[in-house]
């Protein structure tokens, strides 16, 4: 008697603290990001050549908004940092489908694009401030 009670008591507690049985969790958000990446024939990323991290998540209901870190696996460099929001369909994660705006995902709004207002450019980048070099034409014969 005991012993049963033992062992369900250990179950019990398994259950409570081994796994989220709502599928809230930052592995699931993360499988969805793969899922959605790897969807996306655009792109041709070979995503067993990425690291994807989710450095943050906060879940609401059936929403979930996520801060992502994907680079090259074994990489030391930052990578790029992604937000993406989630819905809950059944007991899997999937990303929200974004509106399509007509921008690139990758402007700053600014025009021309560029990096918005007070970004760091990467280490020996031209300054954006620079004036564009003129271009280059073919003498007249």
């Amino acid at each position: 008697m005991v012993r049963s009670l033992l062992a369900a008591a250990i179950a019990l507690g398994c259950l409570a603290s081994c796994g989220n049985t709502n599928g809230n969790t930052k592995q699931a958000v993360r499988q969805a990001v793969i899922d959605h990446l790897s969807s996306r024939k655009n792109l041709d990323l070979d995503m067993s050549a990425m690291d994807v991290d989710v450095t943050s998540v906060d879940f609401r209901s059936n929403e979930a908004d996520a801060m992502v870190v994907i680079k090259p696996r074994g990489s030391s460099a930052g990578g790029m940092q992604m937000k993406y929001t989630l819905e809950k369909n059944g007991n899997r994660w999937q990303v929200k489908k974004k509106a399509e705006s007509g921008s690139s995902p990758h402007s700053s709004g600014m025009p021309g694009g560029g990096p918005a207002p007070g970004a760091e450019l990467p280490p020996g980048h031209p300054s954006m401030d620079a004036p564009k070099p003129a271009p280059h034409t073919e003498p007249k014969k």
